[in-house]
């Protein structure tokens, strides 16, 4: 390392340390703050959203501009429309009409020594969120950690920094204006990639590390973190039909999980059948997938019933495409299902189409997925749709939160124990 690239990342980590020191004060005031005052802070900042909305798509627009090598994917998540626009302002809201998840009894009960036990929660103090993209997860993200009374580092990629930066001022005007630390939501001081490592060793000022992005982002951040972090990781999603689906109703649902934007983390990338269910259902799905675009592979069985599916490598099972290319396998029954399932998903969100209630039954109980759908598209796994207002990501790990994160997933607990006199013999 040359002696300015030295004294350049010694000066990064300065500022950084600067930074979580501000988000920590923050955090003990925003741990203070009573509803009103948040959802205040929140209002306020759709309120500048829709009043900048121009200057959002200025930036935005300069952001797309200098996109370059982005997949479809990721530059269809950059892109702000003013619809986009009013989905951060309207979202915001949302959250603020949530009940305030923060100092809310969980549970409570009495000893027979009559002490009085409560667990209530808390925030969790100051998060960092780490993403790529998606200008509109610094609206989400940090507007579901100031509900949940936490401060917030959000690292946005690069390619959105302009957009990033004009929502990221939208929420600071509303802090001030409820009289609450601007500092609660901060960024890096640039968009270096260095900042990234930095956050990563910020054990004394982060709490919790959110990675959303992809898979290796994620595998990046869950290496090398000093902070405990909560996983945000690829969606191989299943969509299963059974022979007692309804056939236009399977098709309906297939096509809205696949296509209605192949590029989030909810879309079905893999359809399982039945076998029994192929001379019914395989031709209907396909016509309407390949009349749409979407490119086909399939295991020996599909490709022989249905000439317009190309065969599939290994690879393909466990791929994420992000991409209007959709994998076909046929399975025994529900047993097979389940078993390719929970070998090759990765733990997201998983649907099956059936008629059969003990079908759907077991297959919720059974699956290893964060969001069990039964007879819906699998493009409903977001915070938004679940009534949470917006989410950081669907977390597909088994500890502290899974599934879709919205603010009262962002608190923590504690126990409060009220006793009369009591020690202990």
């Amino acid at each position: 390392m040359t002696v300015q690239a030295l004294h350049e990342t010694t000066d990064l980590k300065i500022r950084m340390h600067d930074v979580g020191t501000r988000a920590r004060t923050a955090a003990l005031a925003m741990a203070r703050a009573d509803g009103a005052a948040k959802a205040a802070a929140l209002n306020a900042a759709a309120a500048a959203l829709r009043r900048r909305a121009d200057e959002l798509q200025q930036a935005n627009q300069a952001d797309v501009d200098a996109a370059d090598g982005l997949s479809d994917a990721l530059l269809d998540r950059l892109k702000l429309s003013q619809d986009r626009i009013e989905g951060m302002a309207a979202g915001l809201e949302t959250i603020a009409r949530l009940p305030d998840p923060v100092n809310a009894t969980l549970a409570q009960w009495e000893r027979p020594n009559g002490l009085n036990i409560a667990r209530v929660s808390v925030p969790i103090g100051v998060i960092g969120i780490i993403y790529e993209s998606r200008p509109n997860v610094t609206a989400d993200a940090g507007g579901l950690c100031l509900m949940a009374g936490n401060a917030a580092i959000l690292r946005g990629g690069s390619e959105s920094w302009q957009s990033a930066g004009v929502i990221l001022d939208c929420l600071r005007q509303g802090l001030e204006s409820a009289g609450l630390p601007a500092d609660a939501v901060q960024r890096p001081p640039s968009a270096d990639r260095e900042n990234v490592g930095h956050m990563l060793s910020m054990a004394e000022q982060i709490d919790l590390i959110v990675p959303r992005g992809g898979k290796g982002l994620i595998q990046r951040v869950m290496e090398t973190s000093r902070v405990p972090v909560l996983a945000h990781l690829e969606g191989i999603n299943h969509t299963y039909v059974q022979a007692s689906a309804a056939v236009a109703q399977a098709v309906s649902i297939v096509h809205n999980a696949k296509l209605r934007r192949p590029g989030i983390c909810g879309a079905t990338e893999k359809l399982l059948l039945d076998r029994d269910a192929l001379a019914t259902h395989l031709g209907p799905i396909v016509d309407d997938l390949s009349a749409a675009g979407c490119e086909l592979r399939g295991d020996d069985t599909v490709c022989a019933a249905d000439s317009r599916i190309q065969p599939a490598a290994a690879a393909d099972w466990d791929t994420e495409y992000l991409a209007p290319i959709l994998t076909i396998g046929a399975v025994d029954g529900l047993d097979g299902a389940i078993a390719h399932i929970n070998r090759h998903g990765s733990g997201h969100t998983e649907a099956i189409l059936t008629a059969d209630a003990g079908a759907a039954e077991r297959f919720g109980r059974e699956v290893d997925a964060a969001i069990c759908m039964v007879n819906a598209s699998t493009q409903f796994a977001d915070g938004g749709e679940f009534g949470m207002g917006a989410e950081i990501g669907i977390s597909t790990g088994r500890l502290h939160a899974r599934g879709p994160v919205g603010a009262q997933q962002l608190t923590s607990y504690k126990y409060v124990v009220r006793g009369t006199g009591q020690t202990r013999p």
